[in-house]
């Protein structure tokens, strides 16, 4: 039986992400201006081009770069138009007026390109009615409807269409970005909508870890990196409690939710974009990147650290990375991610890696992503 699939692209998604905005609600011509290129069409046509040719299939889409554009690029042709933007530039109520023609025609499933804003407009409009599934665009992405990177939500989707991923309920959360901007991370949770579950392939809500254990946690990692951090090194922090942490214990105050380097045990570089990161380790040979995963998720780059881009970890190395999480978090994890947009890349940085949990302590971890086989 045919499946009609609801297809859906926020063409400005994620394109705050590397020029360090954290997002780009209310700041696009910002971020334009900041050198910002958009990356979801890219990312959408990642998901496509395993479905290319898939029968039984046909996509609902809107006109432009909301959709057919995508579609055409990778040859896709059973789809039908059911909704023209009013401007060239797409807004939200672009995706809510798109999300209620879905409803009209009965989709099975919307399939969108976006983060957690484009999400939440979907879900505003179709509730728990359509399953959703989202191919990760966005900055953040903190919502449990997405999958881990773009091949991952190709896989969930056949395995949908042949009856192997049941739907089940998923967090839609979002945040106040200007607070987030501010280094406030005020999340949010708007509802529960359903999204097919397909274990290793679909990514958790994000949860935030605290308390007596956590922290003791984080000052033991702390204490252990200060001990090791040379002098004469460069090293990239990702965002996070315990990145923080670490600056903490060397008496440095860093960006919360932010990507901040640290030379000679002093903060060079705070808030950083990718080509400011860039332009700091031009020419340097000892540079380090220390990320933490986003806890409940176990994403490590590709997730509200875009920053610290494909091009930023080619040129620190893949052996120049330290992963660090509390056991607390890890627990909870069973396995990493990482979804850098460059797949030749992430099947470098998957595999098993160890990561530093306490001090002199570390624990192998899996990291996954979509280019590797399960």
């Amino acid at each position: 039986m045919e499946k009609q699939i609801g297809f859906l692209i926020n063409p400005i998604a994620g394109m705050g992400g590397s020029v360090g905005l954290k997002g780009t609600d209310g700041v696009l011509d910002l971020a334009v201006k900041l050198g910002a290129r958009p990356v979801a069409p890219k990312r959408a046509e990642m998901a496509l081009e395993s479905l290319r040719a898939r029968n039984g299939l046909t996509f609902i889409t809107a006109s432009g770069e909301m959709g057919e554009d995508t579609l055409k690029r990778v040859g896709i042709s059973s789809y039908r138009v059911v909704y023209d933007p009013v401007t060239q530039t797409t807004s939200s109520s672009d995706t809510i007026n798109l999300c209620k023609r879905f409803l009209e025609v009965g989709v099975d499933l919307i399939l969108f390109c976006g983060g957690d804003g484009t999400a939440r407009d979907i879900y505003s409009v179709v509730g728990e009615k359509i399953p959703i599934l989202g191919i990760p665009a966005g900055v953040k992405m903190y919502s449990g409807v997405f999958a881990i990177d773009p091949e991952s939500a190709a896989q969930t989707l056949q395995m949908f269409i042949e009856d192997e991923a049941t739907p089940g309920e998923s967090e839609i959360l979002d945040i106040d970005e200007d607070r987030y901007r501010e280094g406030v991370l005020d999340i949010k949770l708007f509802g529960y909508a359903n999204t097919p579950r397909s274990p290793g392939l679909i990514q958790m809500g994000k949860m935030i870890l605290g308390g007596g254990e956590e922290d003791r946690s984080k000052l033991e990692i702390a204490r252990f990196l200060s001990e090791v951090m040379w002098d004469d090194s460069i090293y990239i922090l990702g965002p996070g409690t315990t990145t923080r942490a670490i600056a903490e214990m060397l008496g440095l105050d860093k960006t919360l939710l932010g990507v901040d380097v640290i030379r000679n045990r002093e903060i060079i570089g705070k808030d950083l974009s990718e080509s400011e990161i860039l332009d700091i380790i031009e020419g340097e040979e000892k540079v380090t990147i220390i990320v933490s995963p986003l806890g409940r998720q176990g994403a490590i780059f590709g997730r509200g650290n875009q920053q610290i881009s494909a091009r930023v970890i080619r040129k620190v190395g893949v052996e120049n990375i330290i992963i660090v999480a509390t056991p607390g978090k890890l627990q909870d994890l069973p396995f990493l991610f990482v979804d850098t947009g460059d797949r030749e890349l992430d099947l470098e940085l998957s595999g098993y890696r160890s990561v530093v949990c306490g001090y002199r302590i570390a624990q192998r971890k899996m990291v996954m992503c979509g280019a590797r086989k399960r």
